[in-house]
């Protein structure tokens, strides 16, 4: 799939829609994302913040999304674990930044070449707009190298 068209769809998912979540940034070689999120009435808790699985479901895809474009067809990747740590209260624009290191992925290949399962973990902080983090989120991957 196309980098456009991806963010595009991404943008229409109806759980994100709904939410308010928008993909700002995909970089063309998937190793970067950003992700950003309004306080809105609709996305709001009852004392005015933004709702958690809000902040959850922002965080919910990326890693993987970005590995299996990474990787390739070679590999099976899925989201196998999450955690979530509120911080503080969500107010204003919250924002992930995802990132993947070139070492972190020379780990993968290297972790699944015999076809073994690798479970990589990742962590994306949610920030405000002044870059105070909202909450912190761990995330645990199933990774695995197809078999020929």
């Amino acid at each position: 799939m196309k980098l456009k068209m991806l963010k595009f769809g991404i943008n229409l998912y109806p759980p994100f829609l709904g939410a308010g979540i928008r993909v700002k940034h995909i970089a063309p070689d998937y190793r970067e994302v950003i992700v950003s999120m309004k306080l809105r009435w609709y996305n709001r808790n009852y004392v005015g913040t933004h709702f958690g699985g809000s902040l959850a479901a922002m965080t919910d895809p990326f890693y993987m999304l970005m590995l299996i474009h990474i990787l390739g067809k070679e590999y099976t990747v899925w989201d196998k674990t999450s955690t979530i740590d509120y911080i503080a209260p969500g107010r204003g624009t919250v924002t992930a930044h995802f990132t993947l290191e070139d070492d972190q992925i020379a780990e993968i290949k290297n972790k699944t070449a015999s076809g073994d399962p690798y479970y990589p973990e990742f962590s994306v902080d949610i920030v405000n707009e002044s870059g105070e983090i909202v909450s912190a989120v761990k995330k645990r991957l199933y990774v695995r190298k197809k078999q020929s």
